[in-house]
Parts: structure tokens; C-alpha cells; sequence
């Protein structure tokens, strides 16, 4: 399977934010690395896929009680 690249807007505001995230996206299957650029104002997480999907992305920030919005 090829990798992709999705990018998503979120309201993850800081390093705090990122933190409550991190341990679900770090064990996702399907995700080989992820970031999220805080100094944007649409606070972009760029997800490196290698099977996840973008529904399954949101839905992982969604259980945290964020948002993520799919770009492009």
C-alpha cells in the first residue's frame, strides 16, 4: 500500500493539546509519523498514512474531544 499524506485542521491549540493526542496517534495502526504545526493559525496536523484513513484520523482526535477537519 502506498503511503499518503493527509493533512487536517484542528483546534489543537498547544503542546497540552498535542500531549492529550499523542499516545492515540502514536499507536494507531496505519500512521508511521505525525505532526501538528501549532504556530498555524488552522493548528495543521500532517498525518503520513501508510493504511490509516482520514475518517479514522478524525475520529481518533474526535474520542479526545477535539476537532479535525479534513483539508483538500
Amino acid at each position: 500500500m502506498e503511503n499518503k499524506e493527509y493533512q487536517f485542521k484542528t483546534n489543537l491549540n498547544c503542546g497540552g493539546c498535542v500531549s492529550k493526542v499523542q499516545t492515540d496517534l502514536d499507536s494507531a495502526d496505519g500512521i508511521c509519523h505525525w505532526h501538528v504545526d501549532t504556530d498555524n493559525a488552522d493548528k495543521i496536523l500532517t498525518v503520513s498514512s501508510k493504511g490509516i484513513t482520514k475518517d479514522e484520523v478524525v475520529a481518533i482526535i474526535q474520542r479526545k474531544g477535539f476537532k479535525a477537519e479534513p483539508m483538500g
